[in-house]
């Protein structure tokens, strides 16, 4: 749609901090831990292997466990079915060194930590419980990717011990009958040779035809793909969306897309893939399919450069590090996040509206100036409206933000149905 035609509110977003002075900082999600129906925070960084939880409301921290080495990404599910969030995350990533060159050849470990159920109430500890490994893992989804009667964890490495850009295994573990006693999770290789370089994936819902099973999104040296598994084959495939960034391969030594997420827009509940190109990259982009696709053809995708932010540093990185779509102004159609994890100028969280996303029309606004290294979102105060949280980017090696924090971002834009003018 034109611009012209649409009445579009500014966004508005307050700011509280959930903790600050963090010595480490690196990821963040956003489960219900106590059941209450409202999100809590479990954020962390690297180094110093202690994962933390804080309560929803007043932020009170609380241990999930500690004297875990190196964790990297996380993510939940209902793994025992008693209605609250356990945790999976993966952890071991690098050896000594402490850098992609790295890759810890005896490790890329799984573990899924079992929430206690009364989380808040006592000092229950969470139980670990082992899932298995695949080197390099660094970013995982738990969710229904071949069947819905039990969780399923599929695991992406990003480097391999022969070399930052070396070929991987994309690996999947189903949850076995008896989970808590259970030493290991069945494993299966989705594909070991079609992927270098993994560093954003992203579960989507509901949005394979016809499916109601989750697929994931990919950001690789490839650039953009859409992983599923398709149940009349009986057989994981993937549309490949776009090939990313190519044009400081030179340079930098890095191409194709870095961390990503799909939107929707009107009844398509993919009709856009915002990303940030390539690793640890500073090209914010955005894929738009072309139109849907008659039964049995590949969509089409064009790509448009919305903004670039910054030059890539000694290292071939710049300051973007992680996207998040979400409808924040309540009209139907999602917006998206890109969090900039610094230094200054190029530091915050800055949110993309569409206003024809066909011809690569997106506004623009910086929503808050905190180093980001990741974005989530959620009903936090039980409003019925998104807000979103952020953890700033504390990493020996890459970025350590001057001041690391968790930081609430309470979503103040006025939330009136948008209609035509």
């Amino acid at each position: 749609m034109p611009l012209h035609s649409l009445a579009i509110a500014e966004p508005s977003f307050g700011s509280e901090t959930v903790t600050d002075f963090l010595r480490d900082g690196y990821w963040l999600e956003a489960p219900d831990i106590t059941g209450t129906g409202k999100p809590d925070l479990v954020g962390y960084g690297l180094s110093l292997g202690e994962i933390y939880w804080y309560q929803n409301p007043g932020w009170q921290k609380r241990l999930v466990v500690d004297k875990i080495k190196e964790p990297v990404g996380m993510d939940f599910g209902d793994i025992t079915g008693n209605g609250v969030s356990d945790l999976a995350v993966c952890y071991q990533l690098y050896g000594p060194g402490g850098t992609i060159h790295h890759a810890d050849p005896e490790g890329g470990k799984i573990d899924w930590l079992e929430n206690p159920g009364n989380a808040a109430e006592t000092t229950d500890q969470w139980v670990r419980h082992y899932v298995g490994r695949a080197t390099g893992m660094h970013r995982l989804r738990v969710g229904h990717f071949t069947r819905t009667d039990v969780m399923q964890i599929i695991g992406f490495p990003i480097v391999a011990v022969e070399g930052v850009h070396a070929v991987l295994p994309v690996v999947i573990f189903t949850q076995p009958d008896d989970v808590r006693n259970a030493t290991e999770w069945p494993m299966e290789v989705i594909t070991n040779r079609d992927f270098r370089m993994i560093h954003g994936v992203a579960r989507k819902e509901n949005i394979v035809p016809g499916s109601n099973l989750d697929s994931i999104l990919m950001a690789s040296d490839e650039g953009v793909n859409w992983l599923y598994f398709d149940e009349a084959a009986r057989a994981w495939t993937w549309e490949h969306i776009g090939t990313g960034e190519e044009s400081q391969f030179e340079q930098t030594t890095f191409k194709g897309s870095g961390d990503l997420d799909g939107g929707r827009l009107g009844e398509d509940p993919l009709a856009y893939v915002a990303a940030v190109e390539p690793f640890h990259g500073n090209t914010v982009a955005v894929y738009v399919r072309d139109a849907t696709p008659e039964t049995g053809e590949q969509a089409r995708w064009t790509r448009h450069v919305l903004d670039i932010y910054g030059d890539p540093n000694d290292s071939g990185e710049g300051p973007g590090h992680t996207v998040m779509c979400g409808d924040f102004d309540g009209d139907g159609d999602d917006e998206f996040l890109v969090g900039l994890r610094g230094p200054n100028p190029w530091q915050g969280a800055i949110y993309y509206k569409a206003v024809d996303a066909a011809r690569g029309l997106f506004l623009k606004w910086r929503v808050s100036g905190e180093s980001v290294a990741r974005i989530v979102a959620g009903d936090f105060t039980g409003r019925g409206i998104q807000d979103f949280a952020t953890i700033s980017y504390s990493v020996e090696h890459y970025f350590v933000a001057p001041k690391a924090q968790i930081t609430l971002h309470h979503n103040l834009t006025p939330h009136e149905k948008r209609r035509l003018e």
